[in-house]
């Protein structure tokens, strides 16, 4: 897909509605480049990823490299960026794995997007520092912690966060394999987390009434095959509310856009496209 290319999927979203809501992002976007969950609300540097990925694909560079700069400025000397900040005062100065690891995503998102060299070369070394960190809270399980704070890592693996770090740790490998940084002892903390997702669920802490837990090992590239179709069989009754999208939580009433469009694209990476399809036009009545 060339960057100009603004997304769309026939009969459910048009390019001018994907547009619509890239630039309802990029209204809410501060001075600093800081995307929050809403206009003057906190920010948090996964969230703050996502959207900036969202402008990228809607075609709006200028405000996602506006993005992106700001976590290359404010990334701290450890790798990090603070779990939680509101106009530019740090919340919570803990630092979360999954957070931190995410910029690989949008990173490799943007250049395959845009095929932009230099814009790699720029940022690479924000994934390299952020890989660093988060590979320094792996376990001997393979498992990594979900954060650190000021007495050091807690020790606590969480499903969803695991497998969203996998998926981060396969993109800055693409990342480095593209600007020739082949990067091995990444390739192996990738297999051992893998491992870990697929093989050793009693090293993870128990969430199992929360939709994410489900899909998440598959969205994030651990679990595929006859597997994953078990998996998302198992629960589909539990979370799936028909005509209407996914629960975040398997015992409330609501449904959710970031959950229910999360696991149209777990659908669809399993090859369950027409279901992924019915999911996202259900999904719809939430815009």
């Amino acid at each position: 897909m060339n960057w100009f290319d603004v997304p769309s999927v026939p009969g459910i979203l048009s390019p001018a509605q994907c547009r619509q809501t890239a630039e309802s992002i990029a209204a809410a976007q501060e001075s600093s480049g800081v995307i929050p969950w809403s206009e003057n609300g906190h920010a948090d540097p996964w969230d703050h990823v996502e959207c900036a990925m969202a402008l990228t694909a809607a075609g709006l560079i200028k405000p996602a490299r506006h993005a992106f700069d700001w976590c290359r400025h404010q990334q701290r000397a450890d790798g990090t960026w603070p779990i939680q900040l509101r106009a530019g005062v740090i919340e919570d100065a803990n630092s979360d794995s999954n957070f931190c690891a995410y910029i690989a995503v949008g990173v490799w998102h943007h250049v395959l997007i845009t095929a932009d060299r230099a814009f790699a070369a720029a940022m690479w070394p924000t994934v390299s520092a952020a890989m660093d960190f988060v590979l320094d809270l792996q376990l001997e399980g393979g498992e990594i912690c979900w954060a650190r704070g000021p007495s050091g890592p807690v020790a606590e693996a969480l499903v969803t966060g695991c497998a969203s770090v996998f998926h981060s740790i396969r993109c800055a490998l693409a990342l480095a394999n593209y600007l020739g940084r082949p990067q091995p002892e990444w390739e192996v903390a990738l297999g051992r987390l893998g491992h870990a997702i697929t093989a050793h669920p009693w090293a993870f802490t128990d969430k199992p009434h929360h939709s994410m837990d489900w899909y998440y090992p598959i969205l994030g590239g651990a679990l595929r095959g006859p597997a994953a179709i078990a998996r998302i069989a198992e629960r589909w009754g539990d979370f799936v509310v028909d005509g209407l999208g996914v629960r975040c939580v398997d015992d409330r009433p609501w449904v959710t856009g970031a959950e229910t469009c999360e696991l149209v694209m777990t659908l669809d990476a399993v090859g369950g496209r027409r279901a992924a399809l019915r999911q996202f036009a259900a999904m719809q009545h939430l815009r």
